[in-house]
């Protein structure tokens, strides 16, 4: 079973505002934009706090109680035995966010906690450029866009 880290996601409460900082001030070229996620390259992503804090839990309106920098950075890794890995994890001493589920752009995957409070996902593996024309479906049945 191979676990292959992909990104690093950070939560950021103005996705224009980051967008244009990344990309003008560091420099880092945007790979994909979704509108409330942009891939940029060398592994970073930023996703609106809102939308991902709503993902996560399922409770929208907690978003305004979390500060930046807590319990708003995901570790997200791929793997192609999710159920394997995902028995696996269960055996450690971490606490299970959620059990796999499928989102809202049709990936499953599950999260937890690491030992130091850190979100990490790991999902099935996914790219939505490798669905083609399939992307108008995907993005309708999510809330990138």
């Amino acid at each position: 079973m191979d676990i292959k880290f992909v990104n690093t996601i950070i939560f950021v409460r103005d996705i224009q505002k980051s967008k244009q900082f990344y990309s003008q001030v560091f420099g880092l070229n945007i790979i994909e934009d979704h509108g409330t996620i942009v891939i940029f390259d060398n592994h970073f992503v930023i996703h609106n706090a809102a939308s991902l804090i709503n993902t996560i839990y399922k409770r929208p309106h907690i978003f305004s109680r979390f500060k930046q920098g807590h319990k708003n950075l995901v570790l997200y890794f791929e793997c192609d035995q999710l159920e394997a890995i995902y028995e696996q994890i269960k055996k450690e001493k971490v606490k299970i966010i959620h059990d796999i589920e499928e989102q809202t752009w049709g990936q499953k995957v599950f999260r937890f906690y690491d030992f130091d409070r850190h979100i990490v996902e790991i999902g099935e593996p996914f790219r939505i450029k490798d669905f083609g024309n399939r992307n108008t479906e995907i993005t309708s049945k999510n809330r990138w866009r």
